[in-house]
């Protein structure tokens, strides 16, 4: 991905004319005729605000699972630039990240329930938690109430909410039982494969963090706390793990540090337009690396 644009050369009168005339002369020795063809498969359109676009029930649907870095308004997650490197006539994209969300609160809210509602067999399901989990060591403290316990254990703890959910699992209730975020993770993936579709773990998108190595040399952060838990888990529950993470943060040190700030305007973590880009594209060589039979929907 180039950040720069090439400069636009000024074009020469007389050759611009001259090229008029001869374009001419050609389609009046060989004129056209209309060509009759089938009209392709309608299939809606997939791209940029795509987040709720219907879903064409004749496809497989893959379904995004994620944070802000995946969809933050119009145009700055990586989800809202992906349905372009896959053949849409093949395959709905259906971007349902959602800005601001843990593994936790995806779930608590019902938007993971929401999804189910629209999942069937033969899905993919790409998940990709882990920006919104950490925050605080005691979760029940979290004001926003996202923090998911650290590990993918058993542990838990009773919370008591401000106000009951008027959507979602906890419906009705005033307490809430928080979870480590291995268990809503192997909680996605038991769901997902109950309506007979795949699960597909994702390694969270890297944030513009760099440090300086033993002889002095930048190197950009590759894991913010969650990688082993997604190990552990892809290896516990024989999941696959796309390591896009790994292919993200390459790119992102070849551009090096200047280039790779332009990327992110807002803050470490979220992107411009041409960052969330950049992130699409190595989640889809993520996926073609992994050799999952997802691959084979990709564009060549």
């Amino acid at each position: 991905m180039s950040l720069l644009k090439p400069p636009i050369k000024p074009y020469s009168k007389p050759l611009f004319l001259l090229s008029l005339f001869f374009t001419a002369a050609v389609l009046a020795q060989n004129p056209t005729t209309p060509q009759t063809t089938e009209a392709p498969p309608q299939t809606p359109k997939q791209t940029s605000v795509a987040h709720d676009a219907p879903l064409n029930p004749a496809l497989p649907t893959l379904f995004i699972v994620g944070d802000s870095t995946a969809r933050n308004q119009a145009d700055l997650g990586w989800g809202d630039h992906f349905a372009h490197f896959f053949d849409t006539t093949k395959i709905n994209i259906a971007n349902r990240a959602m800005a601001g969300r843990s593994s936790r609160s995806y779930y608590n809210e019902g938007r993971w329930a929401n999804v189910l509602a629209e999942m069937k067999p033969g899905d993919f399901v790409l998940i990709q938690m882990g920006h919104n989990d950490g925050g605080t060591s005691t979760p029940q403290d979290d004001t926003k109430a996202r923090a998911s316990y650290k590990g993918i254990g058993d542990e838990t703890a009773e919370y008591t909410l401000p106000k009951p959910f008027t959507t979602g699992p906890l419906a009705g209730q005033t307490t809430e039982t928080i979870h480590t975020y291995g268990w809503y993770i192997r909680k996605y993936i038991a769901d997902t494969r109950a309506k007979k579709a795949t699960p597909i773990l994702l390694t969270v998108t890297i944030r513009n963090i760099w440090v300086n190595d033993a002889d002095g040399n930048p190197h950009i952060e590759r894991d913010m706390g969650f990688r082993d838990y997604e190990t552990q888990l892809a290896a516990s529950e024989q999941v696959p793990l796309v390591d896009m993470a790994t292919v993200e943060a390459d790119r992102l040190e070849t551009l090096g540090q200047e280039k790779t700030a332009l990327l992110f305007p807002i803050d470490h973590t979220h992107t411009s337009p041409e960052g969330a880009e950049l992130a699409a594209e190595s989640v889809a060589t993520a996926i073609r690396n992994a050799n999952l039979p997802l691959a084979a929907y990709l564009k060549p």
